[in-house]
């Protein structure tokens, strides 16, 4: 049963204290889209040659599972088989800690977050990729393509591996009426203060700067990742204020999970995995997408430019985008496969509606993670706040 499996995998999470998606603790800055510039004379691969025999690869717990942490959860074995390159693997538990492994030049690719994949461009890390190599790229929804954090002037720098919301979520039994707002979690009269939720991360500013681009016009709010001084104060000033009626920030997805069971929780921010592993305990939840919208993520794989193994890299890029073995990862990790195809492979055959795997227009109310940097990528120049910003306030609002 899918929920068994990944009652197994948190386990696993948890004891490696991983912050599993994206998302991680980075301390440093970055770039926007708007300001990367890759390093000159760097190529992506003409040609697809033979596997040199293995492939190293830097990833998020449960984005390489080979039987393992289940025997019945397996997408590795058959790449190996086929291909003849051995998969190892070094989990990553934290955006910062990926960017760091592959800057040592011991590994072959890395399962990059938004908030990390601009970095490793910008810093000549990861290579550019060439799609035409990558059959199953054909079949990747469109709206994944050529993204900010994947795509460099028109240059695709990786695959992407699937994507997920920031929800809504709050007790039934509790909560009265149903909340369809990012209001609920924001109001200073709370009458369930002590028992509101948070995501523990510098990056849920951002959910902050969408409740306000949505109730807060004037404050001209575009992209809640390009904020300058004003927008930013903003947001942080509402996120002190909400700081009064949190209970408990979250970062793990067992103890958000515990506490919803509990009902040391009622009311915050969660991702429809936590939802799904909730109600098959039969708690008491619902989880909305709010009418503002919400922030979310989405991964890529990436090579490096100093990859030791490129060929058998751009065959596991190939593989894990391949609708059998991305409909596996997408189910037991819990979350939208990034290939179309997929959604007919799942065990659970309503896997992608759960998911929202081919609801473009749900995804398109969702603001994907990616590196805020100084750079507002429009007229008003490098006045925006950086992530290392974000950190700082970060720390001030939890105090």
């Amino acid at each position: 049963m899918r929920y068994a499996r990944w009652a197994a995998v948190l386990a696993v999470m948890t004891a490696l204290a991983v912050v599993v998606g994206c998302g991680g603790d980075d301390s440093g800055g970055g770039e926007s889209s708007a300001e990367v510039k890759a390093p000159e004379g760097q190529e992506a691969m003409k040609e697809l040659g033979e596997g040199e025999g293995e492939v190293n690869l830097v990833a998020w717990a449960g984005y390489v599972e080979d039987g393992s942490t289940d025997p019945a959860v397996d997408w590795v074995s058959d790449f190996e088989q086929e291909t003849g390159c051995k998969v190892n693997t070094k989990i990553g538990n934290t955006s910062d800690e990926m960017v760091t492994l592959m800057r040592s030049g011991q590994y072959d690719g890395v399962s990059a977050s938004g908030d990390a994949t601009l970095r490793l461009i910008a810093g000549g890390d990861v290579a550019p990729v060439n799609t035409d190599l990558i059959p199953n790229y054909a079949d990747v929804f469109e709206s994944l393509k050529d993204q900010p954090w994947n795509t460099v002037d028109g240059q695709a720098y990786g695959v992407p591996h699937g994507r997920g919301a920031n929800l809504l979520m709050w007790r039934t039994d509790k909560v009265k009426p149903a909340p369809d707002s990012w209001g609920a979690v924001f109001d200073a009269n709370s009458p369930y203060k002590g028992k509101v939720t948070a995501y523990d991360n510098p990056i849920y500013i951002a959910d902050a700067a969408l409740y306000l681009k949505a109730t807060q016009p004037d404050l001209g709010i575009d992209n809640v990742y390009e904020l300058d001084d004003k927008q930013f104060q903003a947001a942080v000033d509402l996120l002190k204020q909400q700081r009064e009626i949190i209970g408990e920030y979250w970062s793990d997805y067992t103890k958000e999970q515990a506490a919803f069971t509990s009902g040391d929780s009622v009311l915050g921010t969660t991702w429809q995995v936590i939802a799904n592993l909730l109600e098959a305990d039969k708690a008491p939840i619902k989880v909305v997408l709010p009418k503002e919208g919400a922030t979310g993520w989405s991964d890529t794989w990436m090579v490096s430019s100093k990859a030791k193994h490129p060929n058998c890299m751009y065959m596991w890029m190939d593989h894990i985008i391949s609708p059998k073995a991305n409909a596996a990862v997408a189910e037991w990790f819990g979350e939208a496969p990034s290939n179309q195809k997929a959604c007919a492979e799942t065990a659970v055959k309503n896997h992608c509606d759960i998911f929202h795997a081919e609801d473009e227009d749900y995804f398109s109310q969702v603001a994907y993670w990616t590196t805020p940097t100084k750079d507002c990528g429009d007229d008003r120049g490098a006045v925006c706040k950086d992530y290392s910003e974000w950190v700082q306030a970060w720390t001030e609002i939890k105090g």
